[in-house]
């Protein structure tokens, strides 16, 4: 699955967080208040770029406005973004609590 960019506290003194960039081995965003902010901006990038570079236009279908979904655990979500990594799609889901998990189509379904 999606793992170039990783959320981590960050070094710089703040007691916050930093988004990881597996791919430069560097830091992409620190001093972020919130894990879950840091969360949101870390699937933010896994957006727009891949393990190679920048993920193709044709690898991405936004969601607008996102639409209410159920994973396979049956926990309940919003979709708000497709991506196709290593061939298979994958979907940008957020929980009630603001927590964000990229989940494969195939265990996705509407509300």
């Amino acid at each position: 699955m999606l793992g170039r960019f990783t959320v981590r506290p960050a070094d710089d003194g703040s007691n916050g967080f930093g988004v990881w960039d597996g791919a430069v081995n560097g830091w992409r965003a620190m001093g972020i208040d919130s894990e879950t902010e840091a969360h949101r901006i870390a699937s933010d990038l896994d957006v727009q770029y891949d393990a190679h570079g920048p993920r193709p236009a044709d690898a991405v279908r936004r969601v607008d406005p996102a639409q209410p979904v159920q994973r396979a655990e049956w926990q309940d979500g919003e979709l708000d973004v497709w991506i196709r990594d290593n061939g298979e799609w994958l979907g940008r889901v957020c929980d009630k609590d603001g927590h964000i998990t990229w989940i494969p189509g195939t265990d996705l379904r509407p509300l």
